[in-house]
Order: C-alpha cells, then structure tokens, then sequence
C-alpha cells in the first residue's frame, strides 16, 4: 500500500499587530450558491451553463459526484456545462457525498426527476449534528417512501412528488432549497413554512422560474411551488452566481484588523447588513458602496475597538454562523468582554482550544456560548520554530488564519484541505495583500 501523501499547511508569519495589508479583494461567485444550481441541473432538458463558479473544493467534488451518476460536466474559466440527459444512475457517491453536507440538496432534483433516489448520511465539516428529519418528513408528505438503515437511505416516489404543505420546524437552508427543487417538476401545488431566506435561495429560484418553473414567495417565510407535472425546465438563460458574501465578510473582517486600506470588490453590501453594522459600531472606518466596501484610515490600534456584549447568530438577514469564527477573532482584539451565543450549531466552538493556545482569553460558557475578553496578543510560542494551530471547519480554518496574521511569530495551520472548501487559492490572495503565507 501507497503511503498517504503528506496533507498540506499554510506557513504564517505574523504581522505582530502592525496594520500592514492592503491592496484589493475579488469576491468569488457564491459556492452555496453555486452547488445548489448544480443540483437544480438535474431538472432540465439538456445543457445548462453557470457562470461565475467559484474554483474551490467542494465545486470540484459535486462535478465529480454529477459525473458519477452519468451527467456531462465541463469547466473552463469560471463557466461550467452541465448536461443531466446521460444520468443513468440515482445512488450518489457515497465517498464523496460524505465529505460534504451540501451533496443532500442532489436527493430533491433526483427524486424529482426519477422519483427514486439513495445517499448516505450527510458529511463535510464537523461543526454538530445535522438531522435530516426536516428532509425525510418533507419527502414522506410529498408521497415518497424511505427506507433508511444507520448510513444511508433510499427514497422512492412511485408515483412521483405530489403537492403537499410542509412546515418546517426550524428554518433551514438546506431543508427549503432541496423540497423546493424536489417540487418544481412535481403534481399539484407545495406549499412550504417557515422557509429560510437567504440569498442563495433566491438566486437559484430565479433562475429557475426565467427557465420555466413556477415558485411564488422565494425570500420570504412561504414559498409556493406549482409543479410542472414532469415538464423539464427549459435552459432560457444561463445560471450567474450572485457574489459570496460569506467570502466577502470574511475578507472584510480580516481587513477591519490588518489592514490600513483595503478594498473589498466584487460583492453585494446589501446581502452583508449584519456584519457591516458590527464592524462600523465597533469603529473600524468603511466606505458602502453599490458592489464594493473600502475600509480607509482604519489607522487606530484594535484595542480602541469596541466589544459586543451580545452576538448571536441567526438565520439571514442575521450574522451568519459561518461568519462566527472569524467575528470571535475580532472580537478577541476590542477593548472589552464580549459574549457570542452560536444559534445554529453546536459543534462550532472547537477552534477555541487553539485562539487560546496562542493567547485569546475565551471561555467556552456551554456548547453555544463564548466569552471574549480583550484585547489579547497572538504569540507563537517562545523557543519553539512556530505554533500549531488546526483548522477545523472551513470558517473556523480562516478564522485561525486571521489569528496568525494577527500575531507575532510564525505559525503553522493545518488541516487546510478543509480552508480549500470555501476559499479558492487563499493563500495568493492574501500575498497579494501583503502577507507572509506559504503553502507547504
């Protein structure tokens, strides 16, 4: 047997509290945008395109899932063709479906489709449990069987999806866009409650809709889907992924602590009003403008920021809980306690163990909530070549990127194959901004 090659790290040296990136930041195309539109490829008659695919490693992984159950995948230049026509196969990858949670959304577009569907227990990142009940009881009403045994189920509609009203018990993503898709070619009219309202949700439901399905309500709490009885969409238009504004905050909260100027390009303020508005309280100077944020003179120490007292994720328009991590960072730098209560999962606080071997002063008060206090000193530790710290989901990796730069020293991460998820070659964007990172 072949030894398993080495996984890669980021080397980081830090910058010691000193403000000295700058530069410009190009958002990506949104990957829970992107692999959501994928999915929704299945519905159609023939070739579909979208653009402004994001090149990270779970686009990668759901065109080789697409591939294995028989579609016609092709990527050039941040395009990718995807034709559903040569599916000859409803059972997703396990393997690959395992790594990643986002793989789920394929069993609503299959089922829909071929009224038949199997896959696995959702993975990816290890950030709390993820039940699928919300899925299961949505398919059951919409007239579908489902055998399941400890790592894996199988999902037929004999007699394809039927309208039905599903209420969802606590808003989720996932839940809203899968049962969503799952309804466009199906009989009769689905209602769904409670729906989630993100961004993405709408994006890929509007291009749905310029295509030929009918979703009455997207972005708001009901949603209606009137089924085509088995008419394939038709590809009118292509898919545009709207800009990531995951990605987006991200940079912007590695800027507010960084950087003197930075300028955030590319991105959509008005899908980012929470963090936006907790960063400028906080005191980090911006500039708001139609697709691009400038942070400017931000020349103050960090320790002049202020703390908040009380963040709590939630479902958008909400901080949202993939921009935790990096937000329990900044807040490590004002000047202040600050409490953060994790609504959404709670698994998500694993990265505190690291902050606080290089110097936060975070305490985990439950499996939801942190306490912060600040301003503290990132430090590799003395004597040693550099300290180790992990990523351990794909935010919580950016988050102990930002602590690295943050500091003073060097520092190893790892795990970064998990950082590859969700942010496409970071490390040349960020030594384009001036940083000291190496890819080992």
């Amino acid at each position: 047997m072949k030894p398993h090659p080495p996984k890669p790290l980021f080397v980081i040296c830090g910058l010691a509290g000193e403000k000295k990136l700058k530069g410009t930041v190009k958002i990506n195309g949104a990957k829970n945008a992107a692999l959501k539109a994928m999915a929704a490829a299945i519905l159609f008659d023939g070739p579909v395109t979208l653009e402004n695919v994001p090149d990270n490693a779970d686009v990668t992984t759901m065109t080789e899932i697409l591939r294995r159950l028989g579609a016609t995948v092709n990527r050039k230049n941040g395009s990718i063709t995807i034709d559903s026509t040569p599916i000859d196969s409803t059972d997703i990858d396990f393997k690959l479906a395992a790594s990643m949670r986002a793989s789920v959304v394929l069993t609503g577009p299959l089922l829909g489709r071929f009224n038949r569907v199997s896959f696995p227990a959702p993975g990816g990142c290890v950030i709390g449990a993820r039940p699928i009940d919300l899925f299961l009881e949505g398919y059951k009403k919409m007239g579908a069987t489902v055998d399941e045994d400890k790592c894996s189920y199988k999902i037929e509609a004999s007699d394809g999806v039927k309208g039905t009203e599903v209420f969802f018990n606590k808003q989720t993503v996932g839940g809203t866009e899968t049962l969503m898709m799952a309804a466009v070619l199906g009989t009769g009219k689905t209602v769904l409650k409670n729906c989630a309202m993100e961004p993405e949700i709408v994006n890929v439901a509007e291009w749905l809709n310029a295509c030929g399905a009918k979703i009455k309500g997207v972005g708001t709490p009901t949603i209606e889907i009137q089924g085509t009885d088995g008419q394939l969409l038709s590809a009118n238009k292509p898919f545009v992924t709207i800009p990531d504004r995951i990605e987006a905050g991200s940079f912007l909260i590695l800027g507010a602590l960084c950087a003197e100027n930075m300028t955030i390009k590319d991105c959509e303020p008005k899908h980012m009003g929470a963090v936006i508005n907790l960063l400028r309280d906080s005191g980090v100077p911006m500039e708001i403008g139609k697709s691009g944020i400038k942070i400017m003179k931000n020349v103050a120490p960090s320790a002049m920021l202020s703390p908040v007292a009380d963040l709590r994720t939630h479902e958008y328009p909400g901080l949202p809980t993939d921009l935790q991590a990096p937000m329990v960072v900044f807040l490590s730098q004002t000047n202040g306690e600050s409490r953060v209560f994790e609504t959404i999962y709670e698994g998500r606080f694993k990265y505190i163990d690291d902050l606080n071997k290089i110097g936060a002063n975070i305490t985990v008060l439950n499996p939801r909530e942190v306490s912060i206090q600040g301003p503290t000193s990132f430090d590799s530790a003395s004597g040693e070549e550099s300290a180790e710290v992990c990523a351990h989901d794909i935010r919580a990796g950016f988050a102990v990127v930002v602590a690295a730069l943050i500091g003073k020293g060097k520092f190893t991460v790892s795990n970064i194959q998990l950082i590859d998820r969700g942010y496409e070659k970071l490390e040349e964007r960020l030594r384009a901004l001036g940083a000291n990172i190496e890819r080992k």
